[in-house]
């Protein structure tokens, strides 16, 4: 029978994030983008306890004005990490407004756009740095392929990508992150919906089907079946 024993899965974790630092950038800084949701925390938590917390820098990107901005500055603040802001709005207006002088614009190009622009800054920032970026994407996104190709599906180590939705959130109760980050309602922050909108079911039932074969209604496995 399935059984997560999250302490076993911290330590295993902190410890392959060392082995992979020792190896490819020993004394050198984790860099990752801070969206204020439980991924790029739980991430980031794993860092600071893998590396130290000045090891550890996080990058704000706005576009223009965020509602929930704060939520990336008290994961920031609860840590203790440094942290830089980078306003995309800018970059990402002009690059609008670039395609659509030689293409119609389309819903996709608009929406993947500011992930994009997102980790053109942060590895900027990490290469002024000399750090390493950290993909905070999970098992449960990446099964279904829920990412922005050449956005938040890039980086150079990835310390999340065996853990689930219902196994993040676990994992950030044990490391003492704020409920409000944990349990915020994923989303791209983008097209106004939650990831659940967007893919047609829950993590729960998908981490329910990757983790312990109990699949849901047939429509809903067909849907999973095809996106993986």
């Amino acid at each position: 029978m399935y059984h997560f024993d999250v302490s076993r899965a911290i330590e295993d974790c902190c410890r392959w994030i060392q082995d992979w630092f020792a190896e490819n950038g020993d004394g050198c800084p984790a860099v990752l983008g801070i969206s204020g949701g439980k991924d790029s925390s739980v991430c980031a938590a794993l860092l600071v306890r893998a590396l130290g917390v000045h090891r550890v820098i996080g990058v704000l990107m706005p576009r223009g004005e965020q509602p929930d901005i704060s939520d990336s500055q008290l994961l920031c603040k609860h840590l203790g990490i440094r942290n830089v802001t980078v306003n995309i709005g800018e970059a990402a207006d002009a690059m609008e407004r670039a395609v659509s002088a030689v293409t119609p614009l389309s819903i996709q190009a608009v929406t993947n756009l500011p992930p994009r622009l997102r980790m053109t800054a942060v590895y900027a920032v990490s290469q002024c740095v000399g750090g390493r970026v950290a993909n905070t994407c999970n098992l449960s996104e990446d099964w279904v392929g829920y990412s922005t190709r050449w956005g938040d599906s890039v980086g150079d180590f990835s310390p999340l990508s065996n853990f689930t939705v219902t196994e993040v959130k676990a994992i950030g109760r044990a490391l003492g992150l704020p409920e409000r980050l944990v349990e915020k309602p994923p989303s791209d922050g983008l097209c106004g919906k939650t990831d659940e909108d967007n893919l047609g079911f829950t993590y729960a039932a998908l981490d329910l089907y990757l983790r312990e074969g109990i699949a849901p209604p047939e429509d809903i496995k067909n849907l999973i079946d095809r996106k993986h």
